[in-house]
């Protein structure tokens, strides 16, 4: 068999598998449900930054630091309620670390509102 042949039979067989991992409305196993969850995660992810840095520019130091501290213990929460470990490895819930990114995203969001129709207020910025 000719090295041409052999390159693009290997990559047929990767664009496969690709497309089939890329099927997240029915995923054929766990590995490729994995993958989708990942993919949500970090679209949540994104969002979730996005609407933290525009948050940030609504705030004056004092308030700036409020949030970044709400950030943190937001974060370790979401850590300690989504990931464990033990003697078999280290694992993340996804779904859950997906919600709560969600949640998090929503809460900023309505810190950005109110701080948009009456101003920001440094009591309602931790959780």
């Amino acid at each position: 068999m000719n090295k041409n042949l052999v390159k693009i039979i290997l990559l047929m067989f990767f664009v496969v598998i690709r497309v089939n991992a890329d099927n997240c409305e029915s995923p054929k196993n766990d590995f490729d449900g994995l993958y989708c969850l990942n993919k949500l995660y970090i679209v949540a992810d994104k969002d979730l930054n996005d609407s933290y840095k525009k948050l940030v520019g609504k705030l004056d130091a004092s308030m700036k630091n409020t949030l970044k501290i709400s950030q943190r213990k937001w974060i370790e929460s979401r850590n300690n309620e989504c990931s464990w470990k033990d003697e078999r490895g280290f694992y993340v819930n996804m779904q859950c670390a997906t919600n709560k990114t969600v949640e998090r995203k929503n809460f900023l969001d309505e810190r950005m509102r109110e701080c948009i129709a009456s101003g920001c207020q440094s009591g309602k910025l931790s959780e």
